[in-house]
């Protein structure tokens, strides 16, 4: 089924189908690939400076050179908004998906029959599909688990490059999903044991004193949703801060909860199942606090919408990002 979607690749719009890169490619061979995610409220994208600006701080840390600035690349996100906003049911938002690869390999230029250079994909896909089954978790809550696997520390990769080199993710995603029930998501240790991130998202805890903690930023990567629970800890009164956070510090903790772009905020309950405070999500936890006060600032319920595309949005089949069960 076609979808009418299309892709911006390297100056021109293709049907989403035909955004496809060399079997030759630096991407293909190494998962060399600097990217972002970005979503819109109202069909506005959130925070677009901020995504733009890390996106390229990695390209240059990876020396990969493209063509275009950051403010023609954000103009070019808009137009492909603009391209795709017809594909969209009309109480959708946009998730922007970026990737910019560094091209064929010098083993291959000149003799196969492909372009050489870098490559910049921008693509429009529903955000409801991205969060598909996460409406359940705003009650339910997450139970994270931490697997065998560990992150990989700066000083061996810079998790702080936003870059699709995470086969340690797919490692970890791949032990939690044999383990038992539905709203597992791992949650990984650095070498030293201490907690880092999710394989996707960011985490805080709120200790017994109040306050809003989350892991330093050195093996993590640095979110831009997390860099806003900042903001709106300043803006409320909340003291938040970053700090070593053992396993220990999280099941003596009041709260917990995970960040991520497409979600905002999801509340965590349990650590190896093991519960975190009550075990509940309680209204008036600084959680929600948190969370209605991102809802106003974008002008969108977050918690409702999310759960609303679960009553109607349209069946996604197959693995998630967090879950490899069929």
């Amino acid at each position: 089924m076609k979808s009418g979607r299309v892709v911006w690749w390297n100056g021109r719009f293709v049907p989403e189908s035909q955004a496809r890169i060399s079997i030759y490619d630096s991407a293909l061979m190494f998962g060399d690939v600097c990217f972002d995610m970005l979503r819109s409220f109202n069909k506005k994208i959130f925070k677009l400076r901020e995504h733009t600006q890390r996106l390229f701080d990695g390209l240059k840390i990876l020396e990969i050179d493209i063509l275009w600035s950051l403010e023609e690349i954000e103009s070019f996100i808009q137009e492909t908004m603009n391209e795709n906003e017809k594909t969209l049911e009309k109480d959708d938002e946009h998730r922007i998906l970026i990737d910019v690869t560094r091209g064929t390999l010098g083993l291959y230029k000149g003799v196969a029959d492909i372009e050489v250079g870098s490559n910049v994909l921008i693509a429009d896909f529903p955000l409801r599909w991205t969060t598909k089954g996460m409406g359940k978790l705003f009650v339910k809550g997450i139970n994270a688990v931490i697997p065998s696997q560990r992150t990989i520390p700066f000083n061996l990769l810079d998790q702080r490059i936003k870059n699709r080199n995470r086969i340690h993710f797919v490692m970890a995603n791949l032990e939690v999903s044999k383990i038992p029930g539905d709203n597992n998501w791992a949650l990984l240790l650095d070498p030293d044991g201490f907690i880092t991130e999710g394989t996707g998202d960011n985490f805080f805890i709120v200790d017994r004193n109040g306050r809003v903690v989350t892991p330093r930023g050195l093996n993590i990567l640095r979110g831009v949703s997390r860099a806003y629970i900042f903001e709106l800890c300043r803006r409320l009164g909340f003291e938040c801060i970053e700090s070593d956070i053992t396993p220990y510090d999280v099941y003596t903790a009041k709260e917990a909860f995970m960040t991520g772009t497409p979600f905002c905020m999801l509340p965590v309950n349990s650590l190896n199942s093991i519960k975190i405070g009550s075990g509940k999500v309680e209204t008036n936890s600084t959680f929600y606090h948190l969370l209605n006060e991102w809802s106003k600032d974008v002008k969108v319920d977050i918690k409702k919408q999310i759960q609303e595309w679960d009553k109607t949005g349209t069946e996604i089949s197959g693995p998630t990002p967090y879950s490899f069960k069929k």
